[in-house]
C-alpha cells in the first residue's frame, strides 16, 4: 500500500468568496491558490494548515458534481484525499480488494495533481480521492 498521508480534504460550497473569507477567518490564513476545473465543473481554493491542505471547491454550472452534491446533501465535507506515489498501482490493488471504482483511470485535477476517486458505495459512504503530483 502506497498512501502517503491525507493530501487535502474538500469542502463543497455554495458561494467561494463568501467561504473563502468565513475560512481565513476559522484558519488564520489566506488562501494561496484558486484554479478552476473545466472538466469537473468547479473552481477551487486551497488553505494550507501544516502539511494538509482544505479544498473549497464551488460550482460553475448547474450540471457539476459538486452543484449536485449540494443540492442533495448541502454544503459540507464533500471528500477526504489520499497521496499516493503510485496512482496507478493505487487504483488496480484497491480493484483487486473488491473496492468499487468511479474512475478507474486518473484524471487531471487541480493543484497539479491526476486524481482518481473510490466510490463511496464501497467506503462507508464516504468518498475518497486518490491522487498523486504530476510530474514537471
Amino acid at each position: 500500500m502506497a498512501i502517503n498521508k491525507i493530501e487535502h480534504i474538500g469542502i463543497a460550497v455554495k458561494d467561494l468568496e463568501t467561504s473563502e473569507k468565513l475560512f481565513e477567518k476559522i484558519l488564520g490564513t489566506t488562501a494561496y491558490k484558486r484554479e478552476a476545473v473545466e472538466s469537473e465543473g468547479v473552481i477551487t481554493s486551497f488553505f494550507l494548515i501544516g502539511d494538509v491542505k482544505i479544498e473549497l471547491l464551488a460550482a460553475t454550472n448547474e450540471n457539476s458534481p459538486i452543484a449536485k452534491f449540494i443540492e442533495k446533501k448541502g454544503e459540507g465535507i464533500h471528500h477526504i484525499a489520499f497521496d499516493t506515489s503510485n496512482i496507478i498501482n493505487e487504483l488496480s490493488e484497491k480493484l483487486s480488494l473488491g473496492i468499487q471504482l468511479i474512475n478507474t483511470e486518473p484524471k487531471d485535477g487541480a493543484d497539479n495533481k491526476s486524481i482518481a476517486f473510490l466510490h463511496p458505495k464501497s467506503t462507508n459512504s464516504v468518498l475518497l480521492e486518490l491522487c498523486q503530483e504530476k510530474e514537471s
